[in-house]
C-alpha cells in the first residue's frame, strides 16, 4: 500500500496517554515517517486555546518524540514551526481520545482543537475518538481504533477534503468485529444538559468547584454523530471551520437594510 508521507501526532490526554499509544499503532500502517508532539499534561476540555501568558517547555522523549507543557493547538503549531525540520507533514492525526466527541462536546475538545490548528495550517487533519461507557474506564475498546482507523483513514485521503475542514471520526463502544458499518453524519446535539457542578468544602472551610459530565443516553435523530454510535457504527463527521450560519446572516441583513444609526427605522 502507498506510504501517506509525514504524519504528526498530537493528543489532548497527554504523552503517557494509552490512546496515544494506539494512534502510534494505527500510523505505523500508513507511514514510516511519524513524528508525535503531545501535551506533557491532559488538556482535556482545552479547546482551541493557545498558551500566550507563560512559556512553553518542552522535552524530547525519543528521536521523533517530543512532549509540550502546552495545549493540543500548542504543540500542533510549534511541530509545524518549529520541532519537524524540512517540510510539514502530509497528515495530522490527533488522538486516540479516550471517550467520545460528539455533539457539542466538538466545541470543547483538545483533540478537536489539534486538528482544527492544523487546518488553519492549511495540512489535512482528522481526529479520532473512541466511544466508551463512563464509569468503565478500564474497558475501552482501544482495538475497535487501531483495526479499523488504517483503512478509514486511506480511502479519507484517497478521496480527499476541502482545506477549510476537519475530520472527525468516532468509534463505538464495542469491539472491531461487531462494528455495523461507517456512516457519513452530521453534528448532533444532545437533547440535555451533561455538565453538573460538585460543590465541595475543602478541610479549612473554603468552597471549591469540580465540573463535571453526567452522561445518560439521548434520543438522536438518524444521520446524526451521536446516532451512528448509538448503532455500533463508525461516525466520520466534516467538521467546517467556517461556523457563520448563513441563513441567520441573510435574515439579519435584510432586517438592517433598513435600519437607522440615529435610532429610528
Amino acid at each position: 500500500m502507498a506510504d501517506l508521507g509525514r504524519i504528526l501526532i498530537s493528543n489532548d490526554d497527554g504523552i503517557h496517554a494509552p490512546g496515544l499509544s494506539a494512534m502510534e499503532h494505527i500510523a505505523a500502517q500508513l507511514s514510516d515517517d511519524v513524528w508525535i508532539v503531545a501535551p506533557e499534561t491532559e488538556q482535556s476540555g482545552a479547546s482551541h486555546s493557545l498558551t500566550l501568558h507563560d512559556p512553553l517547555r518542552m522535552r524530547q522523549v525519543s528521536e521523533r518524540k517530543f512532549a509540550v507543557k502546552g495545549t493540543p493547538s500548542d504543540c500542533v503549531m510549534m511541530a509545524v514551526k518549529h520541532v519537524i525540520p524540512d517540510a510539514k507533514p502530509d497528515l495530522i492525526l490527533s488522538g486516540v481520545n479516550r471517550g467520545g466527541n460528539l455533539a457539542e462536546d466538538v466545541t470543547y475538545s483538545g483533540t478537536i482543537a489539534a486538528a482544527m490548528e492544523g487546518t488553519i495550517l492549511e495540512i489535512p487533519s482528522i481526529a479520532m475518538s473512541q466511544v466508551y461507557r463512563y464509569g468503565n474506564r478500564s474497558g475501552v475498546q482501544w482495538s475497535c481504533a487501531e483495526y479499523h482507523a488504517p483503512s478509514i483513514i486511506r480511502q479519507l485521503c484517497q478521496v480527499g477534503w476541502s482545506s477549510d475542514v476537519l475530520i472527525n471520526i468516532n468509534f463505538p463502544d464495542v469491539p472491531h468485529a461487531k462494528v455495523k458499518g461507517v456512516e457519513i453524519t452530521v453534528q448532533g446535539r444532545r437533547d440535555q444538559s451533561s455538565t453538573v457542578i460538585d460543590a465541595r468544602v475543602d478541610s479549612r472551610g473554603n468552597d471549591y468547584f469540580w465540573l463535571g459530565l453526567e452522561r445518560g443516553a439521548s434520543n438522536p435523530p438518524q444521520g446524526t454523530d451521536l446516532h451512528a454510535v448509538y448503532g455500533d457504527r463508525i461516525s466520520v463527521t466534516p467538521l467546517h471551520l467556517d461556523l457563520t450560519h448563513h441563513q441567520s446572516q441573510e435574515d439579519l441583513r435584510a432586517a438592517f437594510q433598513s435600519f437607522d444609526m440615529d435610532g429610528d427605522t
